[in-house]
């Protein structure tokens, strides 16, 4: 009876170890906000692309997603610099996501209908472009490349782009009709190998389970690919950077400048703005020096002059 115990105790242990282990790579990859009762529970209940006070904002912003990493830091650094502002919101979805959030007035995550109106919208320019009549001013603020990101040690040993389109490959790949970033990735594959490789990614491998599209690439990709589900993820390169940076066991497969592209990050302020005078200042702060350094630390590269 005493061995029976000792065995079905460390099975319990050992199921609740491996359940543990299921999670151990999930978000929120930020420091979450201080106060009040901390409840996440990985897999169950978990929110993290929005941020910080969504009673009675003073300012409201629409991160395009793959800047998650910023938030923390450029946040906290815009309220030391205007103190006046204490009560912050702000969302890190896919940029299509949150334009159709704009356009329809709220955002329906699980039971929860959110209905608040953006002082920001941030995004790449084509999206920014599709909105243009909606902002009153509009700023170009970084820039970006791309990358793949692999498991630790490569074990497939990816070189480059046109090695995706192996059928041992295993893909994660941003859905274009969500992501902008989807559309520059086909970009990179016709650079790389021409129609033919972006038609075998992304038809033939889609159809035989191969090429996996996400719908949140920032999240799905670096947890794909830290649980051995998927081999490669052509991402942002901050996005693997950072990854590395919160020391996860990913590694890095550089694109050559004449296959990659490059990506340039606008801000709009909403004609719309519930608070104009708090989105000019934070529009100040992101193109100013303090902003700028942000940007830079977690790899962004500058904004075009």
């Amino acid at each position: 009876m005493k061995q029976f115990t000792t065995v079905l105790i460390v099975t319990i242990l050992l199921a609740g170890a491996l359940h543990a282990q299921d999670f151990r790579f999930d978000p929120p990859w930020n420091t979450p906000p201080s106060g009040g009762v901390a409840f996440t529970v990985p897999g169950i209940d978990n929110v993290p692309d929005l941020y910080g006070d969504i009673i009675d904002p003073q300012l409201v912003i629409f991160f395009a997603g793959n800047q998650f990493m910023v938030i923390d830091s450029l946040i906290t650094g815009f309220k030391k610099a205007y103190p006046q502002y204490r009560r912050i919101f702000a969302e890190t979805l896919p940029p299509g996501i949150l334009a159709q959030q704009i356009i329809s007035g709220s955002l329906v995550l699980g039971n929860l209908r959110i209905a608040v109106t953006p002082d920001i919208y941030t995004a790449g320019k084509n999206r920014i472009d599709q909105l243009r009549d909606s902002f009153s001013v509009v700023k170009n603020y970084a820039g970006n490349t791309l990358a793949i990101m692999v498991q630790q040690g490569n074990p497939k040993k990816i070189k480059g782009l046109a090695d995706l389109a192996r059928k041992d490959v295993q893909v994660s790949m941003p859905n274009p009709a969500w992501e902008g970033i989807g559309k520059r990735i086909e970009e990179a594959y016709i650079k790389s190998g021409g129609t033919r490789l972006q038609q075998v990614i992304m038809k033939d491998k889609v159809a035989g389970g191969s090429t996996y599209l996400t719908k949140i690439h920032h999240r799905e990709t670096p947890l794909r690919v830290l649980r051995q589900q998927a081999d490669a993820g052509p991402v942002w390169l901050t996005e693997v950077l950072y990854q590395q940076m919160i020391h996860h066991p990913v590694g890095i497969v550089n694109i050559p400048v004449k296959e990659n592209i490059k990506a340039s990050y606008w801000a709009g302020i909403l004609k719309s703005a519930p608070h104009p005078r708090a989105a000019r200042d934070f529009m100040n702060y992101l193109l100013g020096p303090a902003g700028q350094s942000i940007y830079k630390h977690f790899g962004f590269t500058p904004p075009e002059l």
